[in-house]
């Protein structure tokens, strides 16, 4: 049986938990990583769309980090566009990173350990990707197929990795301390309270091979903790890569393993798929009625097996992995929309409006004076079928919002800011998002 799904305000708490110790910045990434020949190259080429990266059957394939832009899936911004009908659409997108393979030993170098480990320090957020599938055309890095052995090579090179920077940042904090004190270099000097605690607390994790971003710290010793350089802070969301077969049925005897163990390892959202099937489905991506009949025959074959019902109903789960590393770094979108272009702008979490602005330009955020905002489910609810806000203005619904209003995902905005104080030639007044 699959993993009992989490709900999404669980889903939600647990994104918010991993990223407070990342970088407060709107062009996150998030980076595959697994042992080689466990599809993550494949995976990434299905998330962008297009074929970018070289997907062999060979452990060492990916040497540099290839980097792709995903579109990230949006109803909102799908209506928006066929609403206003713009002459150009500019989507949200997901960096996504495909990072070559780890193996054991890596923390010290084995394989390409090194620059593999700071490709993974560079990333923001990791897509764990556990091979589940038997194959006798891939070839498995230890010659037999066990996720469980796998998932514990690869947190457990992440976290040695971790232990030797531990290591490091304590006599970083040692030296400052002498130093600070005019203590010699024999004798121990005083560590504050708040830094032993936050490193007692994740030497602790990190010897129990568990992600440090799974714990419970203060705030002020999250603070300590972002400036540490530690990978295990990193979010990470567990994709299992199934058979087809298993895909279809959703049933593998390593599914409900993984589960207990990402449990005893923190906790964390787990999400199975198969390549196998996915790759399928977009080489029929030029024929739709193709890929309606082979998704139909797939959820045929998991009815002849008995199984029936929402849960057995064939489709692809790449917009959700896409979705889920959205949420990991805590991203959200509010929509700019008119008649010239509708683009969706990408922001995380508790964005106040001014910094929301300077998205868009950094004069916005300089000169800002308002936000006129609208919810996009009143939007839809109230515009009959215009692409203005007339019908919303009408019912109250249109907002003005100062600079303490934090945005909320799917926000549809039009920014007023003062040009003379955000330093621009007064000739730019007639600015379609909102410069005045």
């Amino acid at each position: 049986m699959p993993p009992k799904k989490k709900n999404a305000a669980d889903e939600d708490l647990g994104a918010m938990r991993a990223a407070r110790f990342g970088r407060v910045k709107n062009d996150l990434s998030m980076g595959f990583v697994g042992l080689p020949n466990v599809g993550k190259s494949t995976l990434t080429n299905l998330l962008a769309g297009a074929c970018h990266a070289e997907a062999a059957n060979y452990p060492f394939c990916t040497i540099e980090p290839n980097v792709v832009r995903c579109i990230v899936p949006d109803q909102k911004f799908k209506y928006l566009s066929k609403t206003f009908k713009p002459s150009s659409v500019v989507p949200a997108v997901l960096k996504v990173v495909d990072i070559a393979g780890l193996i054991k030993g890596a923390s010290e170098g084995a394989g390409l350990g090194n620059a593999f480990l700071s490709h993974i320090a560079a990333v923001d957020g990791i897509f764990h990707l556990i091979r589940a599938f038997d194959s006798d055309e891939v070839v498995h890095v230890d010659d037999s197929v066990d996720p469980i052995r796998d998932l514990e090579t690869i947190e457990g090179e992440l976290c040695l990795k971790d232990l030797d920077t531990l290591g490091k940042v304590l006599e970083t904090e040692k030296t400052a301390a002498r130093k600070a004190k005019g203590i010699s270099k024999s004798n121990e000097p005083p560590l504050t309270e708040m830094f032993q605690n936050a490193y007692r607390k994740t030497l602790e994790l990190l010897e129990k091979n568990t992600p440090v971003q799974t714990g419970e710290f203060t705030s002020g010793e999250v603070e300590l903790i972002k400036d540490w350089g530690l990978i295990t802070t990193k979010p990470q969301v567990y994709v299992v890569n199934l058979s087809k077969k298993n895909f279809i049925r959703k049933g593998s005897k390593w599914l409900t393993k993984i589960q207990e163990w990402v449990k005893e390892h923190g906790d964390g959202q787990i999400i199975p798929m198969s390549c196998e099937f996915e790759q399928d489905l977009f080489d029929m991506k030029d024929d739709p009625a193709g890929q309606k009949a082979y998704l139909d025959e797939c959820t045929q074959t998991a009815a002849d097996l008995g199984l029936k019902g929402p849960g057995f109903v064939a489709k692809s789960v790449v917009a959700r992995i896409i979705r889920s590393g959205r949420a990991a770094l805590c991203l959200q979108s509010f929509y700019t929309a008119g008649p010239k272009e509708v683009r969706a702008w990408t922001i995380q979490t508790g964005t106040l409006a001014p910094q929301a602005a300077g998205v868009i330009h950094s004069d916005f955020e300089r000169g800002f004076i308002k936000a006129e905002v609208a919810n996009y489910d009143d939007f839809k609810a109230l515009h009959a079928g215009a692409a203005s806000m007339a019908k919303i203005k009408e019912a109250g619904k249109y907002r003005q919002e100062g600079k303490t209003y934090a945005f909320q995902d799917g926000d549809i905005v039009v920014f007023m800011h003062n040009a003379n104080k955000a330093g621009l030639p007064l000739g730019l007044t007639d600015c379609p998002l909102g410069h005045i």
